[in-house]
Formats: structure tokens, C-alpha cells, sequence
């Protein structure tokens, strides 16, 4: 497995670097190549290749869906470009978000298809290019097929001490664009058009809605403009990613938007706003709630505890659960610091979290079959 792990994050593959992430998806059906599996390549032009790879038992419905991204967010050329292993712990980009993951699923499908188990579980692997980046070209895809799924697993990594994702919050990124009127400074007077002047005033009132409700965050993360010091700004702009747990929040955010975007603006300057990415909130449904305790039970059976937890970050699960399909997430290997150039996995969580993933998608397709999970296109006909 760390065999395996090396290689695929010794790949860089960044999500705007689509040679990194086809790459990536060779390698990946290269390896899946004597399962048995029907592989699938969809070519995306400006982003990596979507990879879907699915049994012969897979159908228009009631199938097992899994997700797992082969992107990362280190752009090609990055510096943080190595793998490394200690006695505890692997390093690198990627390695726990999420290609650690992807290693977990991989060894699951081998594991069955040795015993051969695999043809006959009904399901359908994405192996998806873009996920850091909000999915833009494959949330399409996922979307159809968790409507004919009767239940989903996402491999992102398990919690600090193993726990699964039942819930998510959701989030929507825009920009705030703001429109001024250059003139010398020298010439300023108090109320002068400076479009970086009115961009300060509204991400004031951004920042300010922060803890207005309970699961509302708001982030200006991003933002530039001007000509020069001695030039009024004709124009400045922001980028803003705001996280919600309920519809309620992310309305009264969309209300606090508008009030500040379109009333009390400095004289002379005008804003615009433009949605740049969107996840809808993934509630800790009953069907999420019940194919966890599916999963907690096959976990004891392992001689292992298996809690779950509602996460703050967003990931392919919030595109699953709008479609109504239960889906638990965190299902990968124990790790941490994502994101950064200290990213590592802890190389003990592999075998243990293979095991309960391989012995997790029996006892789904088990309950598949027997019409315990029915997907959401079979619970409209009935």
C-alpha cells in the first residue's frame, strides 16, 4: 500500500495541471487493469480526465457509488514535490487528501476481486479531477449517478481519531467586484469615488456577519486593486468563501449581501458580485446516520470503534447528499495537515481502514440487494 502511495503522489497533480492529473489516471487504470472492471475515460480539455471504473453487476440503479479526488492543491512546480516515511508517518502532497484514500479503495477492489467478490457487487468508482477546485466538471457525473445509487462512500480522510462523516457544512464562494473613478490624488477630497475605500467598507460588513448565526462563517481570503499611491482606485476587487450548516444561514447571508452591495455606497462607485463555487449543505440525515451504523457494526466485527462527526469543510458528499443518496465520507486513513507543506499520513491507519472499507461494501451490497438502501430513482417509481 505505501508502495502504491509513493508512486501516485510522487505524480504532481495539482487541479489546474491536467498532464499531472491524466497521469494520475493512467496510473490508476493501469493498476485496475486485470480486475475484471469496465474502465471508462472522459476527457475533460481544460481539467484532468474524469476516470469511471464499474463492475459487471453495476445497473441503471440501486448501485453502490464511490468518490475519490486525484487532484491536490499544490500547483505544478511546487517545491513540496517529495515523498518521505519516517517510523509513524508518511509525507507529501496529497498524501492524505486525498490520494491515501484513493490507495484504500484500490487495495478493497483487489482484495475482492482475489476472492472473487467483485463482479458481483453493483458498483460504480469516480475517480474525479477537480474536487479542490468545487468539482466544476465532474460534479455533473456524480450527481447522475448517486440519483441511481442506492447509497455512497467517499474516501477523504477519517477524522483524528477515525471518525466518519455523517454531515457537512456547505459553502459558496464569489467574487466582489468594485467599480471606481480614477483622478489624481493630489486632488482627493473626503468622499472621493476610491473603489478600494468602498471595498473596505463591504468587507467590514462581511467580516461583521461572522457568529451572526451559529454555523455562518465568512472569509475574505483574497483581494486586490488600484492603479498606484497616487491615483484614486478606479477598481478593486475580493475574493470571499462563506461556509453555512443550514438554508436559513446561507439565506440571511444572501440578505445581508444585497443590503450591503446595494445601499450606503461611497458616491461614484458601483458593486458587482459573481458566484465562483457553491456546495449545498450536507445534512446529518437519517440515511446518512443509517449506513453509518452499518459501517459502525462492520467495524466491530474488526474489533474496532467507528464514531462519526459533522465536518466543516466541504467535499464531493455535499453534491452527493443533495440528491437525497445516503453517503458517509472520511472513510480514508488518519492523517493531517492537508494543505500544507507538513502534510502526512499515519502508515498504521491503511490496513485497518482497508479492511473495514473491503469488509464495508460486502455488507453494503448485501443490503442493496435485499432492498435495505434503494436508490433515489427506484423511491420515485415505488
Amino acid at each position: 500500500m505505501v508502495s502504491l502511495l509513493r508512486e501516485m503522489v510522487l505524480i504532481q497533480s495539482g487541479s489546474h495541471n491536467k498532464p499531472g492529473v491524466d497521469q494520475v489516471a493512467g496510473f490508476i487504470s493501469q493498476t485496475l487493469a486485470p480486475l475484471g472492471l469496465e474502465l471508462t475515460r472522459h476527457p475533460c480539455p481544460a481539467h484532468g480526465d474524469i476516470l469511471l471504473a464499474e463492475t459487471p453487476a453495476a445497473g441503471d440503479r440501486d448501485n453502490i457509488l464511490l468518490v475519490g479526488h486525484m487532484d491536490t492543491v499544490f500547483p505544478k512546480g511546487t517545491d513540496f514535490n517529495w515523498f518521505k516515511q519516517d517510523e509513524e508517518n508518511c509525507y507529501g502532497p496529497g498524501v492524505v487528501d486525498m490520494k491515501g484514500g484513493l490507495v484504500i479503495g484500490i487495495f478493497a477492489l483487489k482484495l475482492l476481486s482475489q476472492r472473487g467478490l467483485l463482479a458481483d457487487i453493483p458498483l460504480r468508482f469516480i475517480f474525479n479531477p477537480d474536487e479542490e477546485i468545487g468539482s466544476p466538471v465532474s460534479r455533473g457525473l456524480i450527481s447522475r449517478e448517486a440519483k441511481r445509487a442506492a447509497l455512497a462512500l467517499v474516501l477523504e480522510c477519517g477524522g483524528t481519531k477515525g471518525e466518519v462523516v455523517t454531515g457537512r457544512k456547505g459553502k459558496f464562494g464569489f467574487k466582489l467586484e468594485v467599480k471606481g473613478q480614477a483622478g489624481h490624488a493630489a486632488y482627493a477630497e473626503a468622499a472621493k469615488p476610491s473603489a478600494i475605500l468602498e471595498l473596505a467598507r463591504q468587507i467590514i460588513v462581511l467580516e461583521g456577519l461572522n457568529n451572526r448565526m451559529p454555523g455562518l462563517t465568512v472569509n475574505v481570503g483574497q483581494i486586490e486593486g488600484g492603479i498606484g499611491p497616487n491615483t484614486i482606485a478606479p477598481n478593486a476587487k475580493a475574493l470571499v468563501d462563506v461556509r453555512f450548516s443550514t438554508p436559513k444561514e446561507l439565506d440571511f447571508f444572501h440578505s445581508s449581501l444585497k443590503e450591503a452591495t446595494e445601499t450606503g455606497l461611497i458616491p461614484g462607485t458601483s458593486v458587482q458580485t459573481e458566484p465562483t463555487s457553491q456546495r449545498p449543505a450536507m445534512d446529518q440525515s437519517q440515511g446518512n446516520l443509517k449506513l453509518y451504523q452499518v459501517l459502525a457494526q462492520v467495524a466491530a466485527l474488526l474489533g474496532q470503534e467507528l464514531d462519526h462527526e459533522f465536518r466543516q469543510g466541504v467535499s464531493d458528499a455535499n453534491l452527493i447528499a443533495a440528491q437525497r443518496t445516503p453517503v458517509v465520507d472520511g472513510l480514508g486513513p488518519l492523517g493531517g495537515k492537508d494543505h500544507s507543506d507538513q502534510e502526512f499520513i499515519v502508515t498504521k491507519s491503511l490496513a485497518p481502514r482497508a479492511a473495514l472499507f473491503t469488509l464495508s461494501l460486502l455488507e453494503c451490497s448485501r443490503l442493496c440487494q435485499t432492498g435495505v438502501f434503494t436508490s433515489p430513482l427506484r423511491r420515485a417509481a415505488l
